[in-house]
């Protein structure tokens, strides 16, 4: 055989080889630089939406949220006073959680909205009466806001929470609500609301596990709020920083947990 034709072919092939390197470089540096599924783009936004977000503990939370780069969704039930939270940059929706009507409009304010986050932090407090003095319409609007509510709300956001990728549920609860921890007594029907509520999340945990749900009950600690007092140690602020620190924190094997702001677990 000539020399001439083997050289020929030698060349041609490595002119082909050469040829295809630029194109494999390209891709690998496009692939390198693409975000991968752990990695969003920068303008992707995880969304949150906190119930009762107008004041205390909701509006601290709707503005660590916001801090941290979440798209916040706060509600009132009446929007119009709620100018803090507005400024907040958070949209802000009409919300009572005991109306039925008012949910169902609330849902259709956010149709397909994926929902990321919910925070139940929507709630009232009762007094500490004794059971001879009890009153029980009191008791019966307290779990009305406090569990039932909840309950209500997050059945009807279902649709957007699965539409979201965080599928996080969070219930705003409280030590009170331990019932390893009742030693004191009183509270009537805010302790009984608190721990019907744990109950609800610990259930819809449960079901919603295989969905890769994850559904945590919190205590926000003893917190300066018109329900907490003057002498409780924890600002809103504070409180609000170890929610979401322990929020952002949680994993698929948190999901049924009673946990404190500051990430130690509560005894049911």
């Amino acid at each position: 055989m000539s020399r001439v034709p083997v050289l020929s072919l030698t060349l041609a092939l490595l002119t082909v080889a050469l040829l295809g390197l630029a194109p494999i470089a390209t891709l690998q540096a496009t692939s390198a630089q693409a975000p991968t599924s752990a990695q969003a783009p920068a303008s992707a936004q995880a969304t949150a939406l906190v119930t009762g977000a107008n004041r205390g503990i909701g509006l601290a939370l709707a503005k660590q949220l916001k801090a941290e780069g979440y798209q916040v969704i706060g509600t009132a039930r009446t929007p119009e006073e709620a100018k803090e939270l507005a400024a907040t940059g958070a949209r802000v929706l009409q919300l009572d959680v005991t109306d039925a009507k008012s949910v169902a409009a609330m849902v259709d304010a956010l149709k397909s909205q994926p929902i990321d986050l919910l925070v139940n932090n929507a709630g009232v407090s009762s007094r500490t009466e004794a059971i001879a003095t009890l009153d029980l319409d009191a008791v019966e609007r307290t779990i009305a806001v406090n569990t039932i509510g909840p309950m209500r709300v997050t059945q009807a956001l279902l649709p957007n929470l699965r539409a979201g990728s965080g599928k996080t549920v969070i219930g705003i609860s409280s030590r009170l609500a331990s019932i390893a921890g009742n030693a004191g007594g009183k509270y009537y029907g805010y302790r009984e609301s608190k721990a019907a509520l744990n109950m609800f999340l610990r259930s819809l945990a449960a079901e919603l596990k295989g969905d890769g749900f994850v559904v945590v009950t919190m205590s926000p600690g003893w917190v300066r709020t018109d329900m907490g007092g003057g002498d409780a140690p924890l600002s809103p602020e504070e409180s609000a920083i170890g929610l979401v620190k322990v929020i952002k924190s949680l994993k698929p094997g948190d999901t049924g947990k009673f946990l404190s702001y500051d990430g130690a677990e509560i005894a049911w």
